[in-house]
Formats: C-alpha cells, sequence, structure tokens
C-alpha cells in the first residue's frame, strides 16, 4: 500500500497542487492537522484535498477544531476525520487523535488538549494500526530550533503499547521531514511537502 501524509498546509494551496500527482499515485492519504491557518481558511484546503480523489484520512491540527473540521468534510464520503476514533481502509486501520498535546502557549485560537485526556483517548488505538496525530511522540521529531522536545508523552506511550506499523505526525515546523524509530515503528513528522510511504508488511514503512 502507498500513502502519501503530510501535514501543516496552513491554506497554502500551493502545496496540495505540489503534491497532487503523487496524491494520485497513493492507495490512501494521510493529513496530520494543520490545514487552516489560526482557525481561518480550512474550507478552500479541504475542497483541494477532497479533489484529489483518494480515500483520506484527515486530524485536526490546533489551527482548527474537531467539529470544524468534520463540518469541512460533511459532503465528501472518501474523507474520514478521526478524533479518538478509527477506520478501516484497503484492509489497513488507521487510527487518529488531532489538536495540540501538550497544551501550546499560542493563545485562545489553538486547539490543546492536556496529556491526561490525551492518555484517555489513545487508551482506544488497537496494536498494529497507522497512528494519525497532529503531535508527535514526545523525543521522536518533535524537537525544537532552540533544541527543546515538545512532543506528546501521551503519544509516546501509546507507540510503545500498541506498536502501530507506521505514526504520521507534525505540528513541530522545526522537524519537518524527519523519521524516527522504536522498536518497530517507523515515526515521521511529515510537513507540507508530504511524504509517500510504502507500506509493504503490517510493521515495515518505506519512504518514497
Amino acid at each position: 500500500m502507498k500513502i502519501l501524509a503530510f501535514s501543516d498546509i496552513h491554506r497554502d494551496l500551493g502545496a496540495v497542487e505540489a503534491f497532487a500527482v503523487r496524491a494520485r499515485a497513493s492507495d490512501v492519504l494521510v493529513g496530520a492537522g494543520d490545514f487552516a491557518t489560526r482557525r481561518e481558511g480550512l474550507q478552500p484546503v479541504i475542497d483541494a484535498l477532497a479533489a484529489l480523489g483518494r480515500p483520506t484520512v484527515l486530524v485536526c491540527g490546533n489551527a482548527e477544531s474537531p467539529d470544524e473540521l468534520q463540518s469541512a468534510c460533511a459532503r465528501f464520503e472518501h474523507l474520514h476525520v478521526l478524533h479518538a476514533s478509527s477506520v478501516e481502509l484497503e484492509g489497513l486501520t488507521f487510527f487518529g487523535l488531532g489538536g495540540a498535546i501538550p497544551p501550546t502557549p499560542f493563545g485562545q485560537w489553538s486547539v490543546d488538549f492536556d496529556e491526561t485526556q490525551a492518555d484517555h483517548w489513545l487508551d482506544r488505538c488497537p496494536r498494529g494500526c497507522v497512528l494519525v496525530t497532529h503531535s508527535p511522540a514526545y523525543g521522536h521529531c518533535d524537537r525544537t530550533s532552540a533544541g527543546k522536545c515538545v512532543g506528546s508523552r501521551a503519544v509516546l506511550a501509546c507507540v510503545e503499547r500498541c506498536r502501530p506499523a507506521l505514526v504520521f505526525s507534525g505540528h513541530v515546523h522545526d522537524a519537518w521531514g524527519q523519521s524516527s524509530e522504536f522498536g518497530p515503528t517507523r515515526l515521521y513528522n511529515v510537513g507540507p511537502r508530504a511524504l509517500q510511504v510504502e507500506l509493504s508488511s503490517p510493521a515495515t514503512g518505506t519512504p518514497r
């Protein structure tokens, strides 16, 4: 299975256009949040993603809420919004959780959740799935330019417990394009340039 994953488009329709050819050659698309900017400009990005015509898994970032994302995607049957929930596509289970974890200092517009709430939601994550979160796991593709790890400990605990085949995240702009490993799991901070990963077995993800 070929998965094209991306995050942090932030209203940049040119980013969608840039990965459109790869998207149409993929089996499933994965969007790891922040399609809008400060809760504005969501619908045009969702319309552009829907026009790619591929089954798509989406989680909210901290720039749009779960309800806002669900509303923007409501008329597109091939767009699947996940928030502490899962969907099966092409025989593979995807589990998603959106928002910034832990909370950011960005202000009232930011959609944030604390680690305790995230840990409760992530308890539903099935073993061996593809995990999609806006915030990366703590210590994996989450280091800022100042050298600080700002990822989620709840996501890290979920990776340790559930051993997902792949983890796709975004959020930390300084870590876009980075990858990491935790046991059999490959973790990616994908960013707006998008990354195509070929899943040849339940625990193997090879970037293309």
